[in-house]
């Protein structure tokens, strides 16, 4: 019933003839044996314990299965003759298939196969209703619209991840094989979807020469990739099943060898691969199913993939259509490096613990974007920062069209905020991504625009969020950029320290919060005075320089002080605070800051807001602005004393160019830091009694949406 052939060559697997076929040698073995010791303490391999549990469960599901579809037949009246042989199955995919689990921590990617008369709104609603009626199921949640619909819940304390296909069958019987593609006919595209997991996997362990080489290489690779932040589809990495393909490619093409040396020769194959030369384990094969497959010389979008890795079963598809250019060079690099380290190992100058360090992220690179998803009760976070993070990958294409950057590095592990931050904004979530820009060929500075970029990401994420009917009051999205040496006001001190080994046990703590809160004037981030004082000594020796202030101004006058980092505001001194700051030595301006919704979105709550910004300026003794209507158009100047009585606040629109074109100066260009000095006069008469600061909440605690952000910088020559 197929017209597919096989095309598996005989002598060998994949495509060519293998590289070597040298068997192991005595140091090989010694080296393999090294590398198993340096991968346990990481909890790679699962005991027997654990290995039983997880049989068990799948086993009553898999009862619990085939009970619901004979209940099913019953209530749709089907004749008792097919209702008692109906049948129903589990299968397993991924790494639990591919046997390469991990102890703890791993998750069962597992398939409902069900006979023709169950359609998958009965798998989402009378199987979801079942599955809720029992005890041993927690955290049951359905993703009904994802692109592969899935049901999500804990199974006696196992994570498990359960897709759905009806197959054109009357019975699903115990013996079933779904390699044949006969299996495919007259299937919607959701099930083939759902197949395809399964179908991939186990053509994958049939095209391997030798199982148990297989998996330690691929245990150990996946490790190496987690630790140096490669690990992650969503963002543009690769996620298991192309680890699998890869390593599964170097056991065809060295099928004597032992782990140690795959692993080696994994890192020296693809160091040197051509990209975008495909990584193929078979022959691209045809059906009289016709369903679209990857083949760029049909398909004019798969010339534009950067890094395939195509799946061995029908229909073929490229597992890495989410790589960037940017995410391939990262790669590309760390495969280098791992040629590198792994020379040194088998030449006995190194061991593996080295290939197992971990990437410093935030000490490579000297310019970075922080982006900001929060939200206000936890269920609406999970939502929001399930989407951006899926658009994240939008944002690094957009950066990378920018002429002056050459790379865009998103870590993919995500870092919550800390407990005062969640009370000022609900439930946040930061990612940071690296960036590289292109030296100048001159010694002339350069000005670099990132806003464009970063706004069409987030209309991106904010129009996906409202098509999709998930977009709440309190979610918000930023993005700011930032040097290296601001990051500790994002990140604990332990994330950000040079460390060239990290122990084991040290590995957990990269979930730490971040320890700042957030300011609603300036919807910016501060650290706790206690963190600030230890990690920025330069702070405080600002600090100390302006140590007295006289505030015999009138009772209506508050003070603040900030540092800006990136354009984000974190406050260091406020009313009632121990620090002191004079009003000889700033400079106070006020700039507008326009909030709202991009293009075809709705979202309430969003007001034009005046932002109180200033710059410092040593040697003033007055305060001076400008007050103009257009940033643009420079307006009469209007001086001020510190001491002088304002008849009103200033309103929305008023601001100082003056005092930012001496700002931009001081700082050499935008995209800098300084310190801030804001003079807030009739406090009372602008904000209600709820928002007036105190020594607990130091700023106004209402929520400004801030979505519009000028990002711009300045590169030396």
């Amino acid at each position: 019933s197929t017209s597919r052939q096989q095309n598996q060559p005989q002598g060998h697997y994949g495509l060519t003839s293998p590289i070597s076929l040298a068997p192991p040698s005595d140091k090989d073995h010694i080296h393999t044996q090294k590398l198993i010791e340096a991968m346990k303490p990481f909890g790679v391999f699962e005991d027997q314990e654990e290995l039983y549990h997880r049989t068990t469960v799948l086993g009553k599901l898999n009862n619990f299965v085939r009970e619901w579809i004979s209940e099913l037949a019953e209530s749709k009246n089907l004749p008792p003759s097919i209702t008692e042989q109906v049948g129903g199955k589990i299968f397993t995919f991924g790494s639990y298939r591919l046997g390469v689990h991990t102890k703890g921590s791993s998750d069962i990617d597992a398939l409902c196969v069900a006979p023709s008369h169950v359609e998958r709104s009965d798998f989402f609603q009378s199987f979801f209703e079942k599955l809720k009626n029992q005890e041993e199921v927690k955290n049951l949640r359905a993703i009904e619209d994802a692109y592969v619909p899935v049901i999500k819940f804990e199974f006696d304390g196992i994570e498990i991840d359960l897709v759905f296909a009806k197959l054109s069958l009357p019975t699903v019987s115990d013996d079933l094989d779904l390699r044949d593609d006969s299996c495919l006919k007259s299937l919607d595209i959701r099930c083939i979807r759902s197949l395809n997991g399964s179908r991939v996997t186990d053509e994958i362990l049939r095209l391997v020469p030798n199982l148990e080489n297989f998996r330690l290489t691929l245990r150990a690779v996946k490790l190496w990739a987690k630790r140096r932040g490669v690990y992650s589809n969503i963002m543009g990495f690769l996620g298991g099943v192309s680890w699998a393909m890869l390593v599964a490619r170097i056991c065809q093409l060295y099928p004597n060898a032992l782990a140690s040396t795959l692993v080696n020769k994994f890192f020296l194959i693809f160091s040197k691969w051509d990209w975008p030369k495909p990584v193929l384990l078979k022959r691209l094969e045809e059906s009289f199913l016709n369903l679209p497959v990857w083949d760029p010389r049909v398909n004019p979008s798969d010339r534009y993939h950067v890094m395939p890795i195509i799946t061995p079963a029908y229909p073929q598809q490229n597992s890495t259509y989410n790589v960037s250019v940017s995410t391939r060079a990262v790669m590309v690099e760390e495969f280098q490096r791992g040629l590198e380290v792994t020379d040194e190992i088998l030449k006995g100058k190194s061991d593996w613990s080295k290939l197992f360090e971990p990437l410093n992220f935030f000490q490579k690179y000297k310019h970075y974007i922080v982006l900001t998803a929060s939200a206000f009760t936890e269920e609406h976070h999970l939502n929001w920062i399930g989407l951006v993070e899926s658009k994240i990958r939008v944002l690094v294409g957009n950066l990378e069209r920018n002429e002056f950057i050459t790379i865009a590095h998103v870590q993919p592990q995500s870092f919550p905020g800390n407990e005062v931050l969640y009370k000022q904004s609900g439930y946040v979530s930061m990612w940071f991504l690296g960036l590289v820009f292109k030296k100048a060929e001159s010694a002339v500075k350069t000005n670099v625009d990132l806003t464009h970029g970063i706004q069409s990401f987030t209309d991106t994420v904010y129009r996906q969020a409202s098509a999709l009917n998930i977009l709440k009051e309190g979610m918000k999205i930023e993005a700011t950029y930032v040097k290296r040496k601001q990051l500790h006001y994002f990140l604990p001190a332990g994330t950000l320290q040079k460390r060239k080994k990290q122990r084991v046990s040290d590995i957990s703590q990269n979930n730490s919060g971040l320890q700042c809160k957030r300011s609603s004037l300036g919807e910016s981030c501060s650290d706790g005075s206690k963190d600030r004082d230890s990690r920025t000594p330069s702070n405080s020796s600002s600090l100390n320089k302006i140590s007295k202030l006289d505030i015999s101004t009138a009772e209506t006058e508050r003070l603040y002080v900030f540092e800006v980092v990136g354009g984000m505001w974190f406050l260091i001194w406020w009313p009632n605070s121990k620090s002191q700051v004079s009003p000889t030595e700033m400079e106070a301006t006020v700039a507008l800051r326009t909030s709202g919704p991009p293009v075809g979105c709705t979202i309430p709550g969003y007001d034009t807001v005046c932002q109180l910004r200033t710059c410092f300026v040593q040697g003033q003794h007055k305060l001076s602005g400008t007050l103009i209507t257009d940033p643009k158009s420079a307006s009469p100047k209007q001086h001020f004393s510190p001491t002088s009585k304002v008849s009103r606040p200033p309103t929305s629109g008023e601001c100082s160019q003056k005092a930012i074109d001496g700002e931009k100066a001081r700082r050499g260009g935008p995209g800098q830091g300084g310190l801030k000095v804001v003079l807030i006069t009739d406090v009372e008469q602008r904000l209600s009694s709820k928002e007036l600061p105190d020594s607990s909440s130091p700023v106004p605690t209402n929520s400004i949406r801030i979505i519009k952000r000028s990002i711009k910088l300045t590169l030396n020559g």
